[in-house]
């Protein structure tokens, strides 16, 4: 049985009167790809902030490999292995795309501020390895031609894929995509699907947040349904498909109307 590498248990999260998560668990196994799904305002979003450090949550536990998540800084978290993306592309514009890669490896050199200032050996090892890194990663997306472009002047489907490289340039064992295909027409939706699984096949674990139904269904190995901040439903794709709460979650139907 594979290990479970990350679990949240009991999770609540109150902002004053609003309850944004309601005592919810779940689980993810080492190298599987798991869904996170559910209507506008579920409560998906708010559940990658606190599993990334964004918000402490008010009730529950998370833990990584074990160890209690709550508490730490987002810096500490990304350090302990958990990398996320954005719905909203947040890279930064100015600098080419192999700099904002950089940047994520950056996050895992373990030089100080007197070794950078003088280039001692082991920082300009550092830098050399991260810059091998850095390229291997856009070769993986398909960008190493484009490495010294300005990130803005990137397509709006290079940009997404420049951010899950940054992420993954942390080294993390955990990658979080929040709604990676938004935007996309369906051939870019067809080859994110690729992309996720040659993700998977490089030894990440994958949580994904994602609206597209057909997207989630193809490449998932277990889905989590939240609605209004409560689990309603937890399986296979196939168990998903065919729940009824979840029919009613996403279509407003009367689960009890006959």
């Amino acid at each position: 049985m594979a290990e479970r590498i990350l679990e949240v248990d009991d999770v609540t999260l109150r902002f004053g009167g609003l309850t944004a998560l309601d005592s919810v668990s779940l689980h993810i196994e080492e190298g599987e790809i798991l869904g996170l799904i559910g209507p506008n305002g579920a409560g998906k979003t708010t559940c990658f902030n606190v599993i990334t450090g964004v918000y402490t949550p008010t009730m529950g536990e998370v833990r990584f490999r074990g160890s209690s998540l709550v508490g730490l800084k987002k810096h500490q978290i990304t350090r302990k292995g958990i990398a996320r993306t954005f719905q909203n592309i947040r890279l930064f514009r100015s600098m080419t795309a192999l700099e904002n890669v950089l940047v994520g490896a950056d996050a895992n050199h373990s030089s100080g501020v007197l070794t950078a200032l003088f280039r001692s050996p082991k920082h300009r090892r550092e830098e050399a390895d991260g810059h091998e890194r850095g390229m291997d990663l856009l070769e993986f997306m398909g960008l190493a031609g484009r490495a010294d472009e300005l990130a803005s002047n990137l397509s709006y489907g290079d940009q997404r894929r420049l951010e899950i490289a940054r992420a993954m340039a942390t080294q993390p064992a955990l990658l979080c995509l929040d709604e990676p295909a938004a935007g996309f027409n369906p051939q870019e939706k067809a080859e994110l699907m690729a992309l996720i699984r040659r993700v998977r096949d490089r030894g990440y674990t994958v949580l994904l947040i994602e609206h597209d139904m057909r997207l989630v269904m193809g490449v998932t190995d277990r889905i989590v349904v939240l609605e209004f901040g409560k689990k309603i439903a937890e399986g296979t794709p196939a168990d998903i498909r065919d729940n009824p709460a979840v029919i009613a979650a996403y279509l407003g139907v009367d689960e009890d109307a006959s």
